[in-house]
């Protein structure tokens, strides 16, 4: 029976996680540096399996610290295709990118021996940006649905949270071939990185499932200037008269654009007066409808659901409690026991 290294199952797994998270797109734009990098991760485990599984060494050598050093760049430029839209041109920013790439290809002809640190700097660089682009939280995710950015907020710090562990890994890689002669070394480097790898993917698929919203001709942002006072008035007027909580794709940057209102300034204010962030505030107007719905009508959970603005029932179900402290059909039958309404039934 032929021998069949755990890295090539990963690298299937990984593939099929790839086609899930294609296939999830539909017809929204992908997140296509996500997918680059769960790709990347497949062929990185191929050749790893190669390399420890069949003794492979020669081309391997060079292709395996190149296409690594690729890694961290693809996961901070999958971010930021949620964060913020860019200013500078796409070459521009490959050339950035590209960086690590080339210092590994010319490490590799002149100084081989600093490769693994290279990588480790690299990967631990790009690990704290990605954590400096999240310190506003959820609301850091401007171009990401209000629905989609918690989860998507979490992905992405377990992202940054693998290419941290990949470079503990390597360090201590480093230090047992300089020190106990490699002793630990393919078993931790087959495993190990093996788990980052995984780790890693999974966070990109589930992060990619968010989707930047297409600009639309809205209103001018206007200045930063204003108070918190007068900047939460303008959302709530927004919300209560054009219910605009129940567009799927309202994330923070389509609200600056329909007030004309920095985003920043509005993630403060709301911020500051509630004590939420703003994906927890639209949510919740959100809810206050699902709500009003479940107890005045004979609606179904899901019509409600799809109404308000939520595309998924488990998302749903975990705003709904964490508002209301109860389920939807908790909240249903405890608002409805005096005065019994026709429901329709979920298939």
């Amino acid at each position: 029976m032929p021998f069949v290294p755990l890295s090539f199952v990963v690298a299937v797994l990984l593939l099929v996680l790839f086609a899930a998270a294609v296939r999830h797109g539909d017809e929204r734009p992908v997140n296509r540096p996500f997918l680059a990098l769960i790709l990347i991760s497949a062929f990185l485990s191929v050749l790893s399996g190669l390399r420890w599984g069949y003794g492979m060494q020669g081309t391997i050598m060079f292709l395996a610290p190149v296409c690594a050093a690729a890694v961290p760049p693809l996961a901070y430029a999958g971010v930021t295709e949620l964060v913020r839209r860019s200013r500078t041109s796409l070459v521009r920013r490959l050339a950035l990118h590209a960086v690590p790439m080339l210092i590994v290809i010319v490490l590799l002809a002149t100084w081989r021996d600093a490769i693994d640190m290279a990588l480790v700097l690299s990967f631990v660089a790009y690990a704290v940006a990605i954590l400096l682009l999240m310190r506003p939280g959820t609301d850091a995710l401007r171009l990401a649905p209000f629905e989609e950015a918690a989860r998507a907020y979490r992905a992405i710090l377990f992202a940054a949270l693998a290419l941290l562990l990949s470079a503990a890994i390597d360090t201590f890689v480093f230090l047992d071939l300089t020190w106990m002669g490699g002793q630990y070394a393919p078993p931790l480097i087959a495993v190990g990185n093996l788990v980052s790898l995984v780790i890693l993917s999974i966070a990109a698929a589930a992060a990619s499932r968010s989707h930047a919203v297409a600009e639309t001709g809205e209103a001018t942002v206007r200045s930063e200037t204003g108070s918190d006072e007068e900047t939460l008035s303008a959302v709530e007027a927004l919300m209560a008269t054009k219910r605009a909580y129940r567009d799927v794709d309202l994330n923070l940057d389509r609200l600056a654009r329909k007030l004309g209102i920095p985003a920043r300034r509005i993630s403060t204010a709301i911020n500051r007066a509630t004590g939420k962030n703003v994906s927890q505030y639209v949510n919740e107007h959100r809810i206050a409808e699902a709500c009003a719905l479940l107890a005045e009508t004979g609606k179904s959970v899901t019509e409600i659901m799809f109404e308000v603005g939520f595309q998924t029932k488990s998302n749903f179900n975990r705003e709904f409690r964490r508002v209301t402290e109860m389920s939807p059909l908790e909240w249903r039958e405890r608002k409805t026991a005096t005065s019994p309404i026709a429901i329709k039934h979920d298939p």
